[in-house]
């Protein structure tokens, strides 16, 4: 495995296990079998409502604590300074550890600034190794950079071959502030699986495109996490450390992108109704 070393120092591994859109049921094999494979970074979220299940495959997967990499993400309905703290203690409880080594805020909206304040205050208390932000785009990154006292260690955003965020890692970059992909495949969306580009490189790797994709974002200095419920999958996607993509083959990679989510825009007010119909919904 490689690593990147965040802000604080802190190793973090270029590749990791994502559980979104794995249910409770089978969440807990898959992790057991992601960690089986070598993955040591488990990311999930208190909205992904398998928190225990990740929880349980920790306490019986067999590796000691401190190689595993643990991730989650504080849910909107959950923001404010008291309720932040309470829900991640609550999240540590179902993940059956007493302290994280990532917790993030999930959206950029509602109260993120008294939550941020209360992960600050986690992490001077050592309940956290690192603390950051997911889906905040660069206007919103430089502001939670300038008026806290605790620059964020990482911000999760979607990052594909064809939503590239050239410029939200530049400003990263400048903020020393670690890039994460989600979404690295789209969804499989815009047919990227069988994008003429990826597959010609692919090819000439004798690689899959997932594994072209996870390789290029990795060497963008891009954190990946990949999610697939097959252990076979999860098997091809961590067997990425033995190529390197060559200088031409990443900048034509490069003219893929469009600049565009593949999914929505948290610029949007669309967006913001979204999540706010979303909260609603679950509080049912």
């Amino acid at each position: 495995m490689e690593y990147v070393i965040l802000n604080n120092g802190v190793k973090m591994p270029v590749l990791g296990y994502g559980v979104y859109q794995v249910s409770q049921e089978e969440c807990e094999k898959c992790v057991l079998d992601a960690i089986k494979v070598g993955y040591r970074l488990i990311d999930t979220a208190q909205s992904y409502f398998n928190e225990e299940a990740v929880g349980n495959a920790i306490q019986k997967c067999g590796i000691p604590r401190e190689e595993l990499f643990i991730t989650t993400k504080v849910w909107i309905d959950n923001y404010g300074y008291e309720k932040t703290k309470a829900s991640v203690l609550e999240s540590m409880k179902k993940l059956k550890t007493d302290y994280l080594d990532l917790i993030l805020l999930h959206q950029p909206f509602s109260d993120y600034y008294g939550s941020y304040h209360a992960l600050e205050e986690m992490y001077k208390d050592g309940k956290v190794r690192a603390i950051g932000v997911s889906n905040f785009y660069p206007d919103r990154l430089s502001d939670i950079c300038a008026f806290n006292e605790i620059t964020p260690q990482v911000n999760q955003v979607e990052t594909n071959p064809l939503n590239q965020q050239i410029k939200a890692q530049e400003n990263m970059i400048k903020n020393k502030v670690q890039i994460e992909a989600w979404a690295p495949f789209g969804e499989g969306r815009n047919n990227i699986f069988s994008n003429s580009t990826l597959d010609r490189i692919s090819k000439k790797y004798q690689k899959t495109v997932a594994q072209v994709i996870l390789r290029w974002l990795i060497q963008r200095g891009v954190v990946a996490l990949a999610k697939s419920t097959h252990i076979e999958r999860m098997q091809e996607n961590f067997d990425l450390f033995d190529f390197e993509l060559s200088k031409e083959d990443m900048e034509t990679i490069m003219t893929l992108d469009t600049g565009n989510s593949l999914f929505f825009s948290h610029q949007e007010a669309s967006t913001v109704d979204f999540f706010v119909e979303l909260i609603n919904k679950r509080r049912i």
